[in-house]
């Protein structure tokens, strides 16, 4: 240990402690679900219909979503909707938090690409609802330090922390913290990416040619430099790399680069967390490469991977609105993406005006109901597979790796009637099989292995 005389004081540089395993109850549970996407007060509705998949999310003692919503009182609201929202102005009635908490959900994730679409007062109200009815939430703060904060949900099995992130966000999302005189801003716990097209290295030559074709002046000099230095191509605010992966040829491909400073902090608070906490969950919230895509994107690995060799025991993507494959790393499980688990987008009460002119739609053509199932269903999410996930339960021993993983199909109404539409039921027969089948083929290259037994799809985890 070194010690160093400074200012008459003598200044010690501790060596970090070991990492800390979890220490919870053997047998401590964790139901994981994606998208939270709800239009109104929902319990009474899915306690009716059912049953079964409200008791499962009580039966453990963590029940986790992603709420992807801004809630506030439309009356009473004093924000206003703004110019750049996550694709869609979404809003739910203050009556919507309560019913999560009726419905089991005590840890929610709220860093997202739909934070601020009412404004940072939207966002700040919606984090107070949750607070008040004692639904512990993450991933948003009156500052970046408090956005990036691990927050803490006291159970009978342990103390859980949660750190949310998003590595998709409008440019008005990412929060940040005072200097000097400057205030700080409330926002999101954002991890800003770097998108690179692989190309192959002929159609890499071709792109400089053409961006050295431009206008003189068009291109700034230290895009030149900075292309020059990192063997890239930049054209139109787009970066191109040569594709040098085994075997590409003319593949075409993208590629994320993390931005180094936000990982470090964000790898810095999930320590904190497993410091200061027995169990640590992180999710993030991203939709690259596309939601279209149903692998996740390169830097995702490497997230989940750093983050769980910080301290974290469970890490929970959604985004892309479909699910994507499971991993099991050093005991510890990795949901890429868990898809929607309510997605009542289609059915919002309150439409912005921005959302017909988008689509150059007069308001007074159709009702909201009609423009949003146009809009929403029958253009961007009409396909099945928008509507298909699962309930992800894991269960640990008292270290905190994971003995067993039980997948519970859920279907969300595709062929159902408008107002129904986006609400989960457990999935049966033919729905359930294809459904399990499908996360299996997607996980399988991550070398896990789901067993389909009896309508649930299982993962066993060798002792």
């Amino acid at each position: 240990m070194a010690v160093v005389a400074a200012f008459g004081y003598c200044s010690v540089a501790l060596a970090a402690p070991p990492l800390q395993e979890a220490y919870v109850s053997n047998g401590f549970s964790v139901a994981a679900v994606g998208d939270l996407i709800v239009t109104q007060p929902i319990a009474a509705q899915m306690k009716r219909e059912s049953p079964d998949l409200v008791k499962l999310l009580h039966s453990t003692d963590v029940t986790f979503g992603n709420f992807e919503e801004t809630a506030i009182d439309m009356a009473h609201f004093k924000g206003h909707p703004q110019a750049l929202s996550g694709g869609g102005w979404l809003v739910t009635p203050t009556t919507v938090p309560p019913n999560l908490s009726e419905l089991g959900f005590n840890l929610l994730s709220r860093a997202n690409n739909h934070a601020t679409d009412w404004g940072v007062e939207g966002m700040l109200d919606t984090d107070a609802v949750l607070d008040k009815v004692g639904i512990v939430h993450a991933g948003t703060g009156k500052n970046l330090s408090a956005a990036r904060a691990p927050r803490f949900l006291g159970t009978a099995a342990g103390r859980v922390s949660l750190i949310a992130l998003s590595s998709s966000f409008t440019p008005m999302e990412p929060a940040i913290d005072a200097l000097d005189e400057v205030p700080g801003r409330p926002g999101i716990n954002a991890l800003h990416t770097t998108r690179y097209v692989l190309v192959p290295p002929e159609r890499l030559a071709q792109l400089a040619q053409i961006r050295d074709m431009q206008p003189a002046g068009s291109v700034e000099q230290s895009v030149l430099e900075a292309d020059k230095k990192n063997h890239t191509v930049t054209l139109f605010e787009t970066k191109y790399q040569a594709n040098s992966r085994p075997g590409a040829g003319n593949e075409l491909a993208f590629s994320f680069k993390m931005n180094e400073q936000d990982r470090k902090e964000i790898l810095k608070e999930v320590l904190q967390a497993k410091q200061t906490s027995d169990f640590v969950i992180v999710s993030n919230h991203n939709h690259q490469p596309g939601n279209f895509d149903s692998a996740p994107p390169d830097f995702m690995f490497q997230l989940a991977h750093d983050a769980i060799d910080k301290g974290a025991d469970e890490f929970i993507g959604h985004g892309p609105h479909q699910l994507r494959g499971i991993e099991i790393y050093k005991g510890k499980p990795i949901f890429y993406s868990l898809g929607n688990f309510f997605f009542m987008d289609n059915s919002q009460s309150v439409v912005t005006r921005e959302e017909y002119e988008k689509t150059h739609t007069d308001p007074t053509s159709l009702t909201k109901a009609e423009f949003m199932e146009e809009r929403r269903v029958s253009w961007i999410f009409k396909e099945q597979i928008w509507f298909e996930s699962v309930v992800a339960i894991s269960r640990f021993d008292q270290h905190g790796k994971v003995k067993e993983i039980q997948l519970y199909p859920v279907e969300l109404g595709w062929a159902g009637r408008d107002a129904s539409r986006g609400i989960p039921h457990l999935a049966k027969g033919d729905d359930a099989r294809r459904i399990l089948s499908h996360l299996k083929e997607l996980s399988e290259p991550l070398g896990t292995i789901i067993e389909i037994d009896k309508g649930i799809g299982v993962i066993r985890i060798p002792s």
